[in-house]
């Protein structure tokens, strides 16, 4: 059966530099340099954010400032804040710290899983029972994350079935969106295609959320595919950062710049102004100390013009 779908005139961006780009970098941001690139954020459009993850900070040492970091940006309207949660305890710090969602993620392998959580995929589900009996009634949305949706690092290709399991779990939970994370960037096309027609096949009561890191160099490929499909929602990290630190060769996400710049570029509306996303980029570059993998942040939009006097004459 055909599913393809017109291509959406407006996408939704959630920005994940502050949660999946942080977590996987030697170099931990204070607070304040963190609320200071989210308002950077917030003033050239973005209106939703993975902020953080309610994790040990044994584990993740740089979000263990969580709570913090959503009580800091408390004045800041408008804007949805949703954080990673593992467990029952991440949900309840996350609920008392006054989120507008929490994410529960389950990797689609049982290696990648066990790695990045210490649980296989049966009790980190049966985990989350738990979590939506807590977030009942209490206005905290709950969405679901499939990290390996597209191929684990350790155990090769993912079976499209397994990711249609979890996804129908999430249903169960009383979850509307689902997010499928390329973790180490094996996502391809013909990929996406078969993830996204199986799950309105399995859980089409779910909207789906494609998050892409930019690994082998086809981020945005794969997202020109999910946009064929009409998927309206994608997960980007400014200037590219990211990376897992439970997955060997994980890199960047693709870049929030490089993805309204292509968006930009089709008609698309984002909401986001491409300059001011350019400048807050240059903000995460000075933060981090490095430059970033990010290329619109580097040249520029297309139309950004040099000046022809400023550059040497040929001689010849």
């Amino acid at each position: 059966m055909d599913q393809s779908q017109p291509m959406p005139s407006r996408v939704h961006v959630t920005e994940v530099g502050l949660r999946d780009g942080l977590q996987n970098e030697a170099r931990h941001l204070s607070t304040e340099d963190k609320v200071a690139l989210v308002r950077a954020l917030v003033a050239a459009g973005v209106r939703e954010f993975e902020l953080t993850s309610f994790v040990s900070p044994r584990a993740v040492p740089a979000l263990a400032d969580a709570a913090e970091l959503v009580a800091a940006l408390e004045d800041v309207q408008g804007v949805h804040w949703s954080a990673l949660v593992p467990n029952v305890r991440g949900a309840e710090r996350a609920l008392a710290a006054g989120v507008d969602s929490v994410v529960l993620f389950v990797s689609a392998s049982q290696t990648h899983n066990a790695r990045n959580v210490n649980r296989d995929i049966a009790a980190s589900l049966a985990g989350f029972t738990e979590i939506a009996r807590l977030l009942e009634g209490s206005g905290v949305e709950v969405r679901g994350a499939i990290a390996t949706a597209f191929g684990c690092p350790f155990e090769g290709d993912v079976d499209v079935a397994a990711v249609g399991d979890i996804a129908r779990a999430f249903v169960d939970l009383g979850a509307r969106r689902v997010s499928l994370g390329d973790t180490t960037g094996m996502a391809t096309p013909p990929l996406v295609t078969e993830r996204i027609r199986h799950l309105r096949e399995v859980a089409p009561s779910l909207s789906p959320t494609l998050h892409f890191h930019n690994t082998r160099g086809i981020g945005l490929a794969n997202v020109m595919q999910g946009l064929s499909l009409g998927i309206a929602r994608y997960e980007s990290s400014i200037g590219g950062l990211g990376g897992c630190p439970f997955a060997p060769g994980a890199t960047g996400n693709i870049a929030s710049e490089d993805l309204v710049y292509l968006l930009t570029e089709m008609g698309i509306d984002t909401g986001i102004d491409l300059p001011a996303l350019i400048e807050a980029s240059g903000l995460a570059s000075r933060l981090m100390g490095r430059a970033l993998p990010a290329q619109v942040s580097r040249a520029g939009p297309r139309l950004s013009l040099s000046d022809g006097d400023a550059v040497a004459t040929a001689r010849g």
